[in-house]
């Protein structure tokens, strides 16, 4: 994700440093795009006005930013910290604190529309934060996002990522039932979607993805396995404020069902494949 919304930056005028763990990812994008690479985070963050970070877990964001060479000890006072890592509420008040203490500015902002919106610029960003931070940061946000919305103080953008995620997956489950009722029931998936489509059931996972599902196709979109850390964050969350979510608890499980169906790196439409062999397996 990182890496093209790195080179729309670049694109859009801004002097970009880089700075990629696998540092043969780097030299691949200053090879394509131009710019510089760094061989730490804090070299990255040296002299800039913003940084920004996309990386997979809590834990890997600790490691960029506060661990040993990590870029919050080399950020100048004044300068904003924007983390689009699809991480805890936690960790994003942790952050803004130590950013706080150090005098710069912070925004969680994850974001949605999978690596095809990052590819065309066209990301949904939720951000958390101050207002006058993310005045400032928004503009340049914009060159790859469609929308990206202020929610809250910090933490904000990470409970409405997680909002996101408990609703697309219960989509995706309510499709993969409905097409394997459609499959029992001898009707054709791409012709009920024809007409359901122009009513009330009609939703982005349908548009995009009945096709693929149809098919048996998930070698693209969003893997199971980060979909899995995505609600494992959820159900946390869930726990710290008390509030039941059974539907998304019985997701995650159905996720764990389709890892176990050699599923991990398959798209997260591939609840249909675990709703037809659980259907199969019943004849």
């Amino acid at each position: 994700m990182g890496y093209p919304m790195a080179g729309h930056l670049k694109k859009a005028g801004h002097d970009v440093t880089v700075y990629n763990r696998s540092p043969a990812k780097a030299k691949q994008w200053v090879d394509e795009y131009g710019g510089k690479s760094a061989a730490t985070p804090a070299e990255a963050a040296l002299g800039v006005d913003i940084v920004f970070a996309c990386v997979g877990r809590d834990s890997d964001l600790r490691q960029v930013t506060l661990e040993k060479d990590g870029c919050f000890d080399a950020m100048a006072k004044g300068s904003i910290f924007v983390d689009h890592t699809t991480a805890s509420a936690t960790i994003a008040r942790e952050l803004d604190a130590a950013a706080k203490v150090r005098g710069f500015g912070f925004i969680d902002a994850p974001v949605s529309g999978g690596q095809a919106g990052a590819v065309n610029g066209k990301l949904g960003i939720m951000c958390g934060g101050d207002a006058e931070t993310f005045a400032r940061v928004e503009p340049v946000i914009s060159v790859y996002a469609k929308l990206a919305k202020l929610l809250g103080p910090a933490g904000s953008g990470q409970i409405t990522k997680m909002i996101n995620q408990i609703c697309f997956s219960a989509t995706l489950q309510g499709l993969s039932e409905g097409f394997s009722f459609a499959r029992a029931s001898g009707i054709d998936i791409a012709a009920v979607v024809d007409v359901i489509s122009q009513g009330a059931a009609q939703s982005w996972q349908m548009d995009n993805r009945h096709k693929t599902m149809a098919a048996g196709q998930y070698d693209h979109g969003f893997a199971v396995e980060w979909m899995r850390k995505d609600l494992s964050i959820v159900m946390d969350e869930a726990r710290n404020n008390g509030v039941s979510l059974p539907m998304t608890a019985m997701i995650d499980q159905f996720y764990a069902e389709v890892e176990a169906m050699g599923g991990k790196r398959w798209d997260t439409s591939s609840l249909f494949a675990r709703q037809e062999a659980a259907r199969k397996g019943s004849k």
